[in-house]
């Protein structure tokens, strides 16, 4: 008798732990987690800072190994060697900071199916152009629909012209009527960006009746230099107030000449606040457009290693949330808010309404967005 309820146990215990193991997939296994930049470094102050310091905040947390890998130039040969390099250094989880990483996504993933890859600002036309030698961008051609994403990657977009929506309605209602945007190199999430910034502004300009000018040019980089620099002593020099420099480091450009007029800076991606403000002047950031590279990356890790739940698919990350701002993929910084008549409250209510799409945002990039008649955009030709 002893010996059949000792067996039943077994039994029973067998399969209470193999619907244990099914539960979590695969989340037994090692994982050892990688970032491999992109055009910048890990002290930009940006994109890649902040998904490095995503990533190893996450693994200190959590005992995971940890490395970053810089590749040699910005090439993609070298972003696919120094993957390949993370790879073979038992590194199984490779995290892509920047569009740039679709010719490594297509050259590396199906190599390596026991990978997981986790691609930020990777998008659809990103992948087709790297998979398809004749992508033509042309959305009726029905040769594209053949693409498949690999089943080990992970690619979230974002919402930016939502961001930059917020950026330039905030910065209109603050008070502002001559406006700046200065872009990194002219991709679409810079771009959305962008006309986000100019759709929001206009916005405001048209609530308020008020007459505002924006000053548009792409940098053709993600750093800033003397040429850069140029250009934005021109503007601030000729009345422009505040610039939203949108690129990554090409944010040192506007505000070395941000500095010598006492102008102002919105700045992109993270807070950039106490960047810009410790080393150029107290209350030269007027706000930033952030999107959630911090927090995606630790959804992530956070999914695949303590869950076992990896999905591949693009998603599309934008507002979560009507009430909490906070918890939304693109906002304004509220931690570091220092506007005075464009409140918090204010910003909050914003929120709302476009949660609810009563104030509509364009995701369009195929023409320059319509304005009112109180808004005049000077679209520049790119620096480099």
């Amino acid at each position: 008798m002893k010996n059949r309820i000792l067996a039943i146990i077994l039994v029973f215990a067998t399969l209470f732990a193999f619907a244990a193991c099914t539960t979590t997939g695969d989340n037994n296994q090692e994982y050892k987690v990688a970032m491999v930049t992109d055009y910048g470094d890990i002290t930009d102050q940006s994109f890649n800072q902040a998904t490095y310091e995503g990533c190893k905040d996450w693994c200190d947390a959590n005992g995971i190994s940890f490395k970053y890998y810089k590749p040699a130039t910005n090439s993609d040969d070298d972003r696919i060697a120094s993957t390949k390099e993370a790879i073979a250094a038992g590194y199984n989880v490779i995290v892509m900071p920047g569009y740039a990483f679709a010719p490594t996504i297509e050259a590396t993933a199906t190599l390596y199916p026991d990978v997981h890859f986790i691609a930020l600002d990777v998008a659809l036309g990103d992948l087709l152009q790297a998979h398809f030698p004749d992508y033509d961008f042309n959305p009726d051609n029905a040769a594209w629909s053949s693409y498949t994403l690999p089943s080990n990657v992970y690619c979230a977009v974002y919402q930016e012209e939502i961001a930059g929506f917020l950026a330039g309605y905030a910065a209109v209602k603050e008070g502002f009527t001559k406006l700046g945007f200065l872009g990194g190199m002219s991709v679409p999430a810079v771009v959305r960006y962008g006309y986000g910034f100019v759709q929001g502004a206009d916005l405001a300009a048209k609530e308020g009746s008020v007459n505002i000018s924006i000053n548009y040019v792409y940098g053709g980089q993600f750093f800033g230099d003397n040429d850069i620099t140029a250009v934005m002593d021109t503007w601030y020099s000729q009345g422009t107030e505040v610039v939203f420099a949108c690129g990554g480091g090409i944010f040192t450009s506007a505000a070395e000449a941000a500095k010598k007029v006492n102008g102002k800076i919105i700045g992109v991606d993270v807070d950039q606040k106490p960047t810009i403000d410790g080393q150029y002047g107290a209350g030269m950031t007027v706000t930033s457009a952030m999107k959630g590279l911090y927090a995606t990356v630790q959804t992530c890790l956070n999914d695949l290693i303590k869950n076992g739940k990896f999905e591949s698919k693009i998603d599309t990350l934008g507002l979560v949330s009507k009430t909490d701002v906070e918890k939304n993929y693109v906002q304004l910084p509220v931690g570091t808010w220092s506007m005075t008549k464009f409140t918090v409250d204010n910003y909050k209510t914003l929120v709302g309404q476009i949660f609810d799409k009563t104030v509509a945002v364009s995701a369009d990039i195929g023409a320059h967005p319509a304005v009112s008649e109180f808004t005049t955009v000077n679209y520049q030709a790119d620096i480099k």
